[in-house]
């Protein structure tokens, strides 16, 4: 028990050892005093908790720590309590840790980084409230024979439009949710100004990271992984990993509406252009949802063989096309249609790209970046599909997110998630 007193005895206690305090400064003139600055034992320097607490395993003996076992601190001291506990590495990482409610012991949630070295300050309280500390430094030992798991983060630095997810990809399958946990924990994502995100697991050894909302715009992004020397799964250790920073440039979306054959642009929330188009015909109808721009070529050579299309057919095409802004990987563009502008604006002729005159398209082209977003309402097709033709990431609900992250969700793989065939030529 901490204290047997009642609280009326307590606070008796208290208030005479403030009369105490205030009969001393009065016999010895006020610059002179037996107890601190207001009399409390609050405001005391704390004392050395060393014999009030202890540590776990190999801690007390001098020994590098056991990287697989939990750190463990305990309240030897039943008239006193722990109140915080902070671990940090020599590399400023953090070791989580809970606290049970009655201050008698302290436990790490998350595994300790091999090979590295740790400060420990954990702060007490005796049965006054007086505050005790006790500052710890350990080093831990080496991992046994394990993998090393790396993690490899994309885009490329540079500047991308504000639907742009960030990509980790890991050198080694992981697809126990527990294991998954300790990943995702380990790869911190700090955007300024700051958003609320999460990473999906779209496959064993790939993540994807996205806001809640798209990025601001003008927004610093910076990924790392404090995964190095973390034990990850049985015989599996996280490994160093270069970190990754990209800056998002302003807020521009286009949206198509195959029915009215318009494509709207918005930038930073303002409309500055609407351009006549046409979109999938019958048949070769344009995915609906919305699509990141993944990459922009001057001048591409679409061939109808590449997506299907036999050669001869009444369908059949082979077209050196300008402006192409790519949106998908099976071959959906944005692209100079110079042969369909008399159906611009007012029919869907296409094999299921957006086509627009050689004006517009470089004009399209000029504005648009990797990352800015494409969007498609009112067409027959089916939706663009969240992964493995692209960026179709936002098409998730956020609720459908989260499910797809370890730490929020199931973790699990969508079986949606397989990687599509990447045909470079496309569909005109």
């Amino acid at each position: 028990m901490r204290d047997t007193e009642s609280p009326r005895a307590g606070l008796s206690g208290t208030r005479a050892r403030l009369a105490g305090c205030a009969l001393l400064v009065a016999a010895l003139g006020a610059g002179v005093t037996g107890c601190s600055s207001d009399g409390s034992p609050l405001s005391a320097e704390p004392y050395d908790a060393a014999d009030q607490i202890s540590f776990s395993g190999s801690l007390d003996e001098g020994k590098p720590a056991d990287p697989d076992k939990p750190l463990e601190i305990v309240a030897e001291d039943s008239d006193g309590r722990i109140t915080d506990v902070v671990a940090v590495d020599a590399s400023g990482r953090h070791l989580a840790g809970e606290l049970a409610a009655d201050g008698s012991r302290w436990h790490s949630t998350t595994p300790l980084a091999a090979s590295a070295q740790y400060t420990v300050r954990v702060s007490t309280e005796n049965e006054d409230g007086r505050p005790g500390r006790k500052v710890l430094t350990f080093s831990t030992g080496k991992p046994g024979a394990a993998k090393r798991l790396a993690v490899t983060f994309g885009p490329e630095a540079g500047t991308y439009g504000v639907g742009q997810p960030l990509v980790a990809e890991l050198s080694e399958p992981v697809k126990d949710p527990a294991q998954r946990a300790v990943v995702e924990r380990g790869l911190k994502v700090d955007s300024t100004p700051a958003v609320t995100g999460a990473w999906y697991w779209v496959d064993d050894k790939k993540l994807h990271y996205r806001p809640q909302d798209y990025w601001p715009a003008h927004a610093t992004v910076q990924v790392r992984s404090n995964l190095e020397g973390i034990k990850v799964g049985d015989r599996l250790r996280g490994d160093a990993a270069k970190p990754l920073t990209i800056r998002t440039g302003d807020r521009v979306i286009a949206v198509t509406d195959a029915a009215a054959h318009r494509l709207t642009v918005h930038k930073n929330g303002e409309e500055i252009k609407e351009i006549p188009v046409t979109t999938g015909k019958p048949g070769f109808e344009t995915r609906n949802g919305v699509k990141v721009v993944l990459a922009k070529e001057r001048f591409v050579r679409m061939r109808s063989t590449t997506v299907g299309i036999a050669e001869g057919s009444a369908e059949s095409y082979d077209l050196d096309v300008h402006f192409a802004t790519r949106v998908t990987w099976s071959g959906e563009y944005v692209h100079a249609a110079p042969w369909s502008v008399g159906s611009q604006g007012y029919a869907n002729v296409s094999h299921g790209c957006v086509g627009m005159s050689t004006e517009n398209a470089e004009w399209f082209f000029d504005t648009f970046r990797p990352g800015d977003l494409v969007e498609v309402v009112n067409s027959d097709g089916d939706t663009m599909e969240p992964f493995g033709n692209g960026f179709g990431d936002w098409n998730l609900s956020w609720d459908k997110w989260r499910e797809g992250s370890a730490l929020t969700g199931s973790g699990k793989t969508p079986g949606t998630a397989q990687e599509a065939a990447r045909l470079r030529p496309a569909a005109v």
